[in-house]
């Protein structure tokens, strides 16, 4: 049920939707890992479970106190208006050290992934062969997803929808990175890069009261792939909170343990030694809208364990488990 939650509650709720939505952004990081190691993974199913005919019957009827309050609404706002927020302000400092400090930054993502298996394995209960047998269902899907090759892009507006029910994803399933699955399916950059740069250009232009964004067709084109994709987020939001809802509730264990696989095996994706595989057309790169390279995939290697590079990022990836720990450590001490 909805708790009530003080200042400082909700501004650290607000803090954990910005973490959210910086893992979400980054392929191979997956935002529901953050809210599940982060505690607040079953009320973000629980609240998206409510957004169903009971709660579109209240607003209709103009019980906005009664929708709010049966929606968990302060929740959801908070915690949503962090990752959204976020895509704005923390991600782009993220993307700023992802192209400066790529191994660095992988490295301590690839400790916090581990920390992250050790923090919910540890409290999981017992491993008997059907919980087992989940977990390794788990890997083996997580590791299969971080080696299948990308498809080209698509801005089919049909697709663009499927996008975005699948793509969502990454915050409803801890382990499965929803950046990548747009990656795999051809539209990171056109969803999450070109299409957010545009409606931040087009939103900013409307409030200094420049409205002739309005009339260019290119930027109408935006408007409508980034309208789309968010009905399907929205759409796979509400779908996925309610199968995951009862299957929680019925088999917890099983799902608990397909989602350390998971996250598992989505170590492959983030696995720090690797080199960039860009997208090219006519032996010529391609480049988003910031005059990037797109990566389409990833070149995994052994590092040299005689360079100093490599013994850095070995101690970020302690760093990164370390944080874990420090928020396991936190959370014990806080009940």
């Amino acid at each position: 049920m909805p708790t009530q939650r003080s200042l400082a509650a909700k501004t650290i709720l607000f803090l954990k939707g910005l973490a959210m939505g910086a893992a979400n952004k980054v392929p191979g990081v997956s935002g529901g890992t953050v809210s599940f190691v982060f505690g607040f993974y079953e009320e973000l199913i629980y609240s998206f479970k409510k957004i169903n005919l009971t709660a579109i019957k209240l607003l209709i009827n103009g019980r906005f106190k009664s929708f709010f309050y049966y929606t968990n609404a302060q929740f959801l706002l908070l915690i949503m208006g962090g990752s959204i927020f976020s895509y704005f302000s923390i991600s782009l400092v993220l993307d700023y050290f992802l192209v400066n400090y790529e191994l660095y930054v992988w490295s301590w993502f690839f400790g916090m992934i581990i920390g992250s298996v050790i923090y919910i394995a540890k409290g999981f209960g017992e491993w008997n062969a059907k919980n087992i047998s989940s977990l390794l269902i788990g890997v083996v899907v997580g590791l299969g997803i971080s080696f299948l090759k990308p498809a080209s892009e698509n801005d089919n507006l049909w697709f663009v929808f499927l996008c975005g029910i699948v793509g969502v994803s990454g915050m409803t399933l801890p382990g499965l990175s929803g950046s990548f699955i747009l990656i795999l399916m051809g539209n990171y950059v056109l969803l999450l890069v070109d299409a957010v740069n545009e409606l931040f250009f087009i939103t900013t232009s409307i409030l200094m009261g420049n409205f002739d964004v309005l009339e260019d067709p290119e930027k109408i084109r935006y408007l409508k792939i980034i309208s789309v994709f968010t009905a399907g987020s929205i759409f796979g939001l509400v779908t996925f909170s309610h199968i995951l809802g009862y299957v929680l509730k019925k088999y917890n264990a099983i799902v608990t343990a397909v989602i350390i696989g998971f996250i598992t095996g989505s170590l492959g994706i983030v696995w720090p030694w690797k080199k960039a595989i860009y997208l090219q057309q006519n032996d010529t790169f391609l480049l988003d809208k910031t005059g990037q390279k797109i990566v389409a995939n990833y070149e995994r290697f052994i590092p040299d364990v005689l360079s100093s590079e490599t013994w850095f990022a070995i101690l970020y990836i302690f760093i990164g488990v370390g944080l874990i720990v420090i928020i396991d450590f936190y959370g014990r001490n806080k009940k």
